[in-house]
């Protein structure tokens, strides 16, 4: 069975986690089967994306792609906000951005080393990708830095400082936009005009939008199944989160960057996985920082000194893994072990 036809028959999943929802039956369930749906339905979604995008132009498609490439954790996200889950909500991001450089760049790496001997990519792309994200990480790090270190610390001036640091992030985020998109295009040639579109403008507008009402559907139940799962199955939010939710919403995503990884396009497949990290740290953190205010649940940007190791520890070796521009299936294994070490602690930290 081809991937497609795989996540095709994975649609069934929808009825029967919507049956389950309105029905008796445990919420553990419940919550296994609306995240199980998820699954399907986000690759379909990146999928329409994808296709819309060829009929917009490549400025315009990349801008596309890019922007609602992490549109499923960004679903979760504002309903896990709006439930008061500020712990699983922070904890998905972490997740998501340590799940993207170890988890899907592990897999590629090793699947695409094992097929081919040496894989070789462009090093100064790679490395740019890398190098902003090493900045997107320091935003993220200097609000607990902050408040770890300063003396009579009011609750305002860490929600300020996580502001102020949100809208840098989102400038960086758009510059990074235009050096991908316009000064140095060049360097992405790669991602840009590769795809041929199948589906005309209608048909992937309707399936966006069909998608999307789902995921939107699908997230608040499993959102809403969160805590009694939690109870049943003796989790933490952090695994809930920086594993389970993570892993969820970054599927699509990671079978992409293998398909791509094992058809020798590492260019393709390392800006899958970094540009997805990337995106979730200036893209998504930003958007649902303000979301937060909106919906009257601070969301600062203080995390714990744990969650900012792991982060900082999987941007480095993901730097070093890059800094050659060539790829060996060793070091994709290498980092799949750090990934789960990383894993297995989310999962006995209390």
């Amino acid at each position: 069975m081809t991937l497609e036809r795989a996540f095709g028959a994975g649609l069934v999943l929808v009825p029967v986690a919507l049956l389950a929802h309105f029905s008796n039956v445990a919420d553990v369930w419940v919550f296994a089967l609306s995240a199980l749906a998820i699954i399907p339905l986000a690759k379909f979604l990146g999928e329409a994306t994808e296709e819309l995008a060829t009929h917009s132009g490549p400025a315009f498609g990349g801008l596309l792609n890019v922007t609602f490439g992490n549109a499923t954790e960004l679903i979760i996200g504002f309903f896990a906000l709006n439930a008061g889950l500020i712990d699983v909500v922070k904890a998905s991001i972490t997740g998501s951005i340590i799940g993207n450089l170890l988890l899907v760049l592990g897999m590629s790496i090793f699947a695409g080393g094992i097929k081919h001997k040496t894989q070789k990519f462009n090093k100064t792309a790679a490395l740019a990708s890398a190098s902003t994200l090493l900045i997107a990480v320091t935003a993220l790090v200097v609000p607990a830095i902050f408040q770890q270190t300063s003396h009579h610390i009011r609750p305002t001036t860490t929600m300020h400082i996580s502001e102020l640091v949100a809208i840098l992030m989102f400038m960086l985020y758009f510059a990074n936009l235009f050096f991908m998109f316009k000064t140095h295009k060049h360097l992405y040639s790669e991602e840009v005009g590769k795809f041929d579109g199948l589906w005309s403008v209608k048909k992937a507008i309707t399936v966006l939008a069909v998608t999307t009402g789902l995921v939107a559907w699908l997230s608040e139940i499993m959102v809403s199944s969160i805590k009694p799962a939690l109870v049943s199955l003796g989790w933490t939010e952090l695994f809930i989160g920086a594993v389970v939710i993570a892993i969820i919403g970054n599927a699509a995503e990671h079978t992409s960057a293998v398909v791509m990884a094992m058809k020798n396009r590492m260019d393709l497949s390392l800006q899958i996985a970094i540009g997805s990290a990337t995106q979730i740290a200036l893209f998504v953190v930003p958007i649902l920082v303000f979301a937060g205010l909106i919906m009257g649940q601070k969301l600062n940007l203080v995390f714990n000194p744990f969650e900012l190791i792991a982060i900082i520890l999987a941007v480095l070796i993901t730097n070093l893994v890059v800094s050659d521009g060539e790829s060996n299936w060793l070091e994709g294994a290498q980092l799949l072990a750090a990934y789960g070490i990383i894993a297995v602690a989310f999962f006995f930290f209390v």
